[in-house]
């Protein structure tokens, strides 16, 4: 409900996705699009991020982006197991084939911070406190977005403000550490959900704790 924003949290592994939803995206969404680039002879090498909204008719296509979702980004890269480097650039050159990109089965939520007004119009110049405490919090990561430094002050600088990313063997884990970091932070207008996670709460997690995109 209310205004579009873009994106006030996310969470990663996601229970939405079985496994059989992840093969029919595959199957009818990505795996065309990279055949028709091909086949029109300009064959698609890079980052594919596709937005896709879960309706009762299937999964539909918002948008394709040729870059990293966020704060989907703040969630997923840290459960990435070994150099995403490394896959970007065998990517880019042609050798991706034989490569694997590996997951941690860790749960991630991850809560944005905005600035009052966002996201109609949003303030800036706000003394933001707390950050050394929260992101000293274990499983804690404080990821910055529109700040800036202000001499030895850190104050925001636009909507969206921080992600703070909780990480857990569970989404419950999680969840409670990303909160526990965000009830650490204070800026003046500071704004932000209550809610992220519990959609993930409610859901079955696919068997063996598999990672559906793979």
């Amino acid at each position: 409900l209310g205004p579009n924003t873009g994106g006030m949290g996310a969470f990663a592994l996601s229970p939405l996705v079985s496994q059989e939803l992840a093969d029919g995206v595959m199957s009818r969404i990505v795996q065309p699009v990279l055949s028709g680039m091909r086949a029109e002879g300009a064959p698609y090498r890079g980052f594919l991020y596709v937005s896709l909204m879960l309706t009762p008719a299937g999964p539909k296509v918002i948008e394709f982006n040729v870059r990293f979702g966020d704060p989907e980004a703040q969630v997923v890269l840290p459960l990435v197991e070994g150099s995403l480097a490394e896959l970007l650039m065998a990517s880019a050159t042609g050798r991706l084939a034989g490569c694997e990109a590996r997951f941690s089965t860790d749960r991630t939520v991850g809560v944005v911070l905005a600035s009052r007004g966002y996201p109609a119009a949003s303030e800036s110049g706000q003394v933001m406190h707390g950050l050394e405490r929260a992101a000293a919090f274990p499983g804690v990561q404080v990821f910055h977005a529109g700040t800036r430094a202000d001499g030895d002050r850190v104050v925001t600088a636009g909507g969206r403000v921080l992600t703070v990313v909780g990480r857990g063997a569970t989404f419950e884990q999680a969840m409670t550490r990303a909160y526990a970091g965000v009830d650490e932070i204070r800026f003046d207008g500071m704004q932000h959900r209550r809610d992220i996670g519990r959609k993930a709460l409610a859901r079955t997690q696919w068997p063996n704790d598999q990672w559906p995109m793979q």
